[in-house]
This record gives C-alpha cells, sequence and structure tokens, in this order.
C-alpha cells in the first residue's frame, strides 16, 4: 500500500439533489475516522475457557471527527442547520487512493472557537445511521 496525504481525506455531505453531488466541507486541517463493532460473546460452558464471538453479530458503526477553519461555506452553515434541526444527512470520506465511504450521519457535536488574535475554527463529530458503504 502506498503511503497517502492526509491532505487528499476529505469530508464530503451531499447536496440531497437528483443526481446527488458532494461538496466538501471547507476549511478543515484534520480528519479523523473511526469504524467500530461491538461483538457478542457467545461463550458457554463447552467453549473449553475460550471465549467465542457471533460472526457478524453487535453493532457496526462509523464515526468521523474533523477540525478546521471556519470559512462560512454553505456546506458549514448545513452542518449547523442539521444539527440544530437533528437531521440526517449523507456524508461521504474519500482518500488520495480513490477509496470512498458513504453513508447516513447525524452531527452530534460541532464547536467554534477563536482567539483574539487569532482565526475562527471550529471542531464537529458525526455518528453513522444505518449501513456505510464501501466505494
Amino acid at each position: 500500500m502506498a503511503v497517502e496525504s492526509g491532505a487528499a481525506f476529505l469530508l464530503k455531505i451531499s447536496d440531497g439533489g437528483t443526481p446527488e453531488t458532494f461538496r466538501t466541507v471547507a476549511g478543515l486541517r484534520t480528519t479523523q475516522l473511526s469504524l467500530s463493532a461491538e461483538p457478542v460473546v457467545v461463550t458457554h460452558k463447552g467453549s473449553g475457557g475460550w471465549r467465542q464471538l457471533l460472526p457478524s453479530g453487535g453493532i457496526r458503526a462509523v464515526s468521523i471527527s474533523g477540525a478546521g477553519v471556519f470559512t462560512g461555506s454553505q456546506a458549514e452553515v448545513q452542518l449547523k442547520n442539521r444539527l440544530l434541526n437533528g437531521a440526517l444527512d449523507r456524508f461521504e470520506v474519500s482518500f488520495e487512493g480513490g477509496e470512498r465511504l458513504r453513508g447516513a450521519f447525524q452531527v452530534t457535536r460541532l464547536d467554534y472557537a477563536g482567539d483574539f488574535n487569532g482565526e475562527r475554527s471550529y471542531t464537529l463529530s458525526l455518528e453513522s445511521s444505518g449501513q456505510v458503504e464501501s466505494l
């Protein structure tokens, strides 16, 4: 696997149109993706003292977080409005090698900060709802 640039690790939000178009969330400096799967333990007395897990059991989830400089882009405004409404939007995360993950996410946190002699910045957190596709 080749080394990839972190600058090409992009978070994009759907415009909700048909056909669907994804816009890059502007101003992000860092993006983080976490994949998780909660196991279902099915260990019993006949397991010989070894833990056993249910294949394909449990809950799978994708969490996305990021931090960046506020630019006032339409995508940033959409993030704030969707958080205040508790709505779900379709998001896409893309990587330099062409891999993409796409699915419905809810904005669960949006923080703004700014120093008197610096830029306005923001951090955000998203949690998946339903299946996330690997494209």
